[in-house]
């Protein structure tokens, strides 16, 4: 069944269909469908974006002798769980959901695993889950923008009985009080102010991938040297918000001039819209409960099961070298190449890219992708 993203017309050789994995509907775009016993690769999305961000890898990977698949994660764009509310039971969302509607899809797919699992931004944890939980499924790993640092801890190692400082009330005791925007994610305001903003979601999605991209100039990022206040305050606000805005205002201070958008290659109007038609249909939320699901206790506590647990796939990490995502969380990238990845190959910063590199840098990434996809066959 098809069920493509409003006014959309996919280059020949893609094609869009809702699937039923683990219970629930769920929006794909692939290629390289057409011939059977091609080895599978999944692509996994972030926030806030869609299937439609990997439109750009599809076909070099069919082409390279794959079937690439990306889906839109349950709560986004044409999938299930769009229709929700901030009152609504978070568990739907939680991780171990995620990982089932991956191992699902694959099925659904017509395989029996996956050669890889490729995932960007909260995509990044989704596939490093998937490779991590279930390896027998999911033969590699390719983590872009959000390094993984392994499972959360058993209680006796927590930050808090460690002693670590409240990171929030840190931030807000600034000189310029702050919030962090995962935080930010989690209030009950977050998707009125997004998807009700004075600027429209077209223009406040333009803002927000400009500003997060390396046309932003001044995305500068280096390694943090703490989980403190003073250190995240580093970066830029899109990630570490005044404490009185919402991301709405945040990113309009930004918004670039109507040259920087003509000459936004990676990202024209017309792309850009397929996202802002979206969620402006859906709002955000769906996608903001991911967030929730990572701040609550009861959802850390239920993958404490697999503390101590390790990626024993061949793994790697790509990321622009623009991007802030690469350290936003001190020690997580020497941690993943360290200990969290036993069969780690290789940290990628793309030069000219920001944090959406498989879209600032297509054909960098393709190329990394396929060589690292022969490699490991």
């Amino acid at each position: 069944m098809d069920e493509g993203y409003a006014g959309t017309t996919l280059p020949e050789g893609i094609r869009s269909r809702l699937l039923n994995a683990n219970g629930v509907p769920l929006h794909v775009l692939e290629a390289g469908f057409e011939n059977t016993g091609r080895p599978l690769v999944m692509l996994v999305h972030g926030f806030p974006e869609l299937a439609y961000s990997w439109r750009k890898q599809l076909l070099p990977l069919a082409q390279a002798g794959f079937h690439a698949a990306a889906l839109d994660l349950r709560g986004y764009g044409r999938s299930w769980g769009t229709g929700v509310a901030f009152e609504d039971d978070l568990t739907p969302y939680a991780m171990p959901n995620h990982v089932s509607d991956l191992l699902g899809l694959v099925q659904a797919l017509g395989h029996g695993n996956a050669a890889a699992v490729v995932g960007h931004d909260f995509g990044s944890s989704v596939a490093a889950w998937c490779a991590l939980i279930r390896p027998d499924v999911f033969h590699s790993l390719v983590m872009m923008s959000a390094p993984f640092g392994g499972p959360p801890p058993l209680p006796e190692a927590t930050p808090e009985q460690a002693g670590a400082p409240d990171i929030h009330s840190q931030l807000a005791a600034l000189p310029r009080p702050r919030k962090h925007y995962q935080h930010y994610y989690t209030t009950s305001g977050a998707n009125e102010n997004m998807w009700r903003c004075p600027q429209g979601v077209h223009a406040f999605l333009r803002g927000y991938y400009h500003y997060k991209s390396a046309d932003w100039k001044e995305n500068n990022p280096s390694r943090l040297s703490s989980w403190t206040g003073g250190e995240l305050a580093k970066m830029p606000t899109y990630y570490i918000m005044d404490l009185g805005k919402g991301m709405a205002e945040t990113v309009a201070a930004v918004m670039p001039s109507a040259a920087e958008i003509e000459a936004c290659g990676w990202l024209p109007d017309d792309e850009l819209r397929v996202y802002a038609s979206e969620y402006m249909r859906n709002g955000f939320q769906g996608g903001l409960q991911n967030y929730r699901t990572r701040a609550e206790s009861k959802f850390i506590a239920q993958l404490r099961m697999f503390s101590g647990r390790r990626i024993d796939v061949p793994s790697c990490f790509i990321a622009g070298a623009s991007d802030w995502g690469t350290y936003q969380r001190p020690g997580a990238l020497e941690t993943m190449a360290g200990e969290a990845c036993t069969k780690f190959q290789g940290i990628h910063l793309v030069d000219g890219a920001g944090h959406w590199v498989q879209q600032e840098q297509p054909g960098q990434i393709d190329e990394l992708l396929i060589d690292f996809l022969h490699q490991n066959q």
